[in-house]
């Protein structure tokens, strides 16, 4: 609709113009069925280190971004520019102009170092933030990591309409009247990305989320999710209430998970030791299981059926035949001293039993069946219970104890060591305070920079739930914020010694009053003065250095401990992470072989990050043999021979790259190595970037 409104407003004849515009009303009204948005034009992203040079792309810089040029001539330092519309030229001084691209154009990205923290030198184990647009940085992680990330945890922008989230680097407002649709589109893009990074066998994705957006993302979720298990948790993170003027004060927010293959919950506790195993009721609750209902779901014909219980001594005597539907159940065949018991509500409806017949009679056999006491006023005079499937399968494992048996030859038995407890859909937890744990502690190490941070616990919690057994875990957060997620692995890893490695990523956007601000002072993104106060390097990084040193921003020590560790804050934690920018390359000068140096930390990181990222000088070598980070890279395929040697002495090196231009010269060479994994170069990285652009 968007697109319309725009062509709407081309047409000359204002009676045509009119009537047009008239009908698209009409046709934005129409109800649709699903989850129904606008498509909207693709988002934009400048590209500040790429030069702007004839036939690229290029935005004014104090202009729209996504109101880009296409540059014909540069002359003298003046670019003479085409619109978008192709309609009109324009000429602008180059250095007021920054290179753009559409999202789905092929970009070709490498990783920055910017700073690292190292508080576990004996340790391979780096975590990483990256600084960028979050979707160029899922393009990054496809290539690093398509179907080996373990958990997905974001928070992202509500959509509150109080400038929280940036479309084509403008931030939307709830003056927008597609704030809806854009916030949809901008999460869809990234959402499809993110799915192919999720192990398909075992993993979850986790998504934070309030009432602006949850009924949108919810359809958006099922519709990309489709046959995954989708459930949404209420989750209480302000006791208090957050007060609004004329309607109900709010307390809660909402998780969704979103778990693929086998991913499973695990239990939250154990209760205390010779727990006794539960029984349930026999009889169905819900109508949908009513004597007669036929629909989906609906009991079988042979579950309405007579359940004798001797009136002497309670004990069930015999499981009779099924009754017809429509016959009567009180002409079912009588037993002396017995009452017929069938699955009937107080308000005389008549329902089903939760099992059939001859499973009726084998549980009965085994103890596993059994009736209540006597209830003369109901319809159904005795409670039928039964022992469930679950515990029928601890008890025939031993992980119940049958105890004996009680007068009416029902089974006795518990769990020795205390049973499960499994996590329920409505959260109500202390800990997940977010003032408390998330706004407060934030301040306490980085005083007012960052607002509405997330509970530490509440996340720690979310992750747990998926990897509390997942000890080398990947987890990756593309919204990351003030850092929450990272510093949640850090704290797991510390309760139960983990090996669990954090991705983090953020952009480095100001806020809109900050960017005011600056922009009264003559400053404009890509600025030092600018990018220093952006939220990657003023808020997120700083956090993690903090959180895993131990101190604030100033250096003091912080002060408590972590809520049910024996962990002082001061303290910190056994970790090492690294912080990279994340920027683009010329892919000729790739093809070349000229920036093997650039490229590297990517390298590192598809390898599995191990060890600290190397380095290398502006003279690309021979070859790198890097048994500390688990790979090596053969440049010169000359030295194959020597490169294969070095390979036999270091059978720590798991993955190898090697640069050649011939596929079958290729295939050759890692036939003779016995490495886990190998990839060609640069082929491998531009054939990525291409192919997955040119399909999006």
């Amino acid at each position: 609709m968007t697109v319309l409104d725009e062509l709407v407003t081309q047409i000359e004849n204002p009676d045509l113009r009119a009537r047009i515009a008239a009908e698209v009303e009409k046709l934005a009204k129409q109800k649709k069925f699903g989850l129904v948005f606008e498509e909207h034009l693709p988002e934009c992203t400048p590209l500040w280190e790429i030069p702007v040079r004839k036939g690229c792309k290029a935005a004014w810089k104090a202009g729209q971004i996504s109101d880009f040029y296409t540059v014909l001539e540069i002359e003298d330092g003046v670019a003479t520019c085409l619109n978008r519309d192709k309609s009109a030229a324009a000429q602008f001084p180059v250095d007021e102009l920054v290179s753009v691209a559409e999202f789905g154009e092929p970009i070709y990205p490498y990783l920055k170092p910017l700073d690292s923290v190292c508080s576990a030198p004996d340790s391979d184990l780096w975590h990483t933030l990256i600084e960028a647009d979050n979707y160029h940085a899922l393009q990054l992680l496809e290539y690093l990591y398509a179907g080996k990330v373990d958990c997905i945890y974001i928070d992202p922008p509500y959509n509150t309409g109080a400038k929280d989230w940036k479309y084509n680097n403008n931030y939307v407002d709830s003056n927008d009247i597609y704030r809806h649709s854009k916030w949809l589109s901008m999460m869809k893009k990234r959402l499809r990305l993110a799915k192919k990074l999720l192990n398909p066998r075992d993993s979850v994705l986790i998504v934070a989320i309030d009432e602006k957006e949850y009924l949108h993302l919810g359809c958006l979720l099922e519709e990309i999710f489709s046959g995954a298990v989708l459930t949404m948790v209420s989750t209480v993170i302000n006791p208090a209430g957050a007060g609004r003027q004329n309607t109900f004060a709010r307390t809660d927010e909402y998780l969704f998970f979103i778990q693929i293959g086998g991913s499973k919950v695990l239990p939250e506790s154990r209760e205390q030791e010779n727990v006794p195993i539960i029984w349930d009721t026999l009889r169905r609750s819900s109508l949908a299981n009513a004597r007669g209902k036929h629909g989906k779901g609906a009991c079988g014909p042979n579950q309405f059926y007579p359940i004798y219980v001797d009136d002497a001594t309670g004990r069930i005597v015999k499981i009779g035949a099924p009754i017809a539907e429509g016959v009567d159940r009180n002409t079912a065949p009588q037993i002396e001293g017995c009452t017929a018991v069938f699955p009937v509500r107080p308000d005389g409806t008549e329902m089903n039993w939760g099992i059939k017949p001859d499973e009726a009679v084998a549980r009965l056999e085994k103890g596993y069946l059994r009736a209540g006491k006597r209830k003369p006023n109901e319809p159904q005079k005795y409670v039928i219970s039964y022992v469930t499937g679950g515990n029928i399968y601890d008890i025939e494992h031993g992980i119940a104890v049958v105890d004996g048996y009680e007068a009416d030859g029902s089974v006795r038995a518990y769990y020795p060591e205390g049973r499960d407890k499994m996590p329920t859909t409505n959260w109500n937890r202390p800990l997940h305070d977010a003032q408390r744990y998330g706004t407060n502690l934030n301040r306490q190490m980085m005083g007012g920079r960052f607002q509405y941070p997330k509970s530490l616990y509440a996340v720690k919690d979310c992750i747990s739930f998926f990897l509390g057994e997942k000890k080398d875990a990947l987890i990756v957060d593309f919204f990351a914020g003030s850092g929450t997620t990272l510093h949640a692995v850090n704290l797991l890893n510390a309760e139960d010694g983990g090996r669990r490695r954090c991705i983090l990523v953020t952009n480095n956007e100001v806020s809109a009053e900050e960017a005011k601000a600056l922009s009264a002072q003559g400053y404009q993104p890509g600025d030092p003065e600018w990018e220093r106060l952006g939220i990657a390097r003023y808020v997120t990084w700083p956090r993690t250095v903090c959180s895993i040193e131990g101190h604030d921003i100033n250096g003091q020590p912080l002060k408590g401990s972590y809520l049910g560790l024996d962990l002082p804050m001061a303290d910190g934690f056994k970790a090492n992470a690294i912080y990279f920018k994340l920027g683009f390359l010329d892919k000729n000068a790739v093809a070349l072989g000229r920036q093997l140096k650039e490229m590297l930390p990517m390298l590192w990181l598809k390898a599995g990050a191990a060890g600290p990222c190397p380095a290398i000088g502006e003279e690309t070598p021979g070859m790198l043999i890097l048994p500390e980070n688990r790979f090596a890279v053969l440049v010169d395929e000359k030295r194959y021979m020597e490169f294969a040697g070095k390979l036999d002495e270091h059978p720590e090196i798991e993955t190898v790259y090697i640069v050649t231009d011939s596929e079958s010269g290729y295939r050759d060479m890692i036939s003779g190595l016995n490495v886990k994994e190998s990839f060609q170069l640069y082929r491998d990285y531009l054939d990525n970037f291409r192919i997955n652009s040119t399909r999006r």
